[in-house]
């Protein structure tokens, strides 16, 4: 298992943008497809981003294809979130997470290690 931390979350104004940045700990980092997945109140957790353990693949929710951009640094062993254009309906906790190694990362269900999530806020 890998342990993963999120950071950059905070409280920002509609229209405007925020990083997550994800740092895991382990020795599986780069034979694992990561996620960001996010939970606002009273809703079920919407896969936001994957991205495949070569970084060769992008996935996207609708919700937010063209304003978010998924990226990774195996290197360095972390995973980003740009967020822009943000929308009050972004407004959730975001957690990173990763699929088990060279497996699928297509639903929620698919990611085995979460973080512990970090708030994102967009006043209106």
């Amino acid at each position: 298992q890998l342990q993963l931390a999120e950071s950059g979350g905070g409280l920002v104004q509609a229209g405007g943008s925020l990083r997550l940045s994800c740092t895991a700990s382990g020795h599986t980092f780069s034979s694992r497809a990561m996620g960001w997945i996010r939970q606002a109140p009273g809703k079920e957790r919407e896969l936001v981003a994957g991205i495949k353990w070569d970084g060769d693949r992008v996935r996207y929710a609708d919700s937010v294809e063209g304003r978010f951009t998924v990226s990774r640094d195996n290197d360095k062993s972390m995973i980003f979130l740009q967020m822009n254009d943000l929308k009050p309906e972004d407004t959730a906790v975001y957690y990173c997470a990763a699929a088990r190694p060279h497996n699928r990362y297509h639903f929620v269900s698919d990611f085995v290690s979460w973080g512990r999530g970090t708030q994102v806020t967009v006043s209106s």
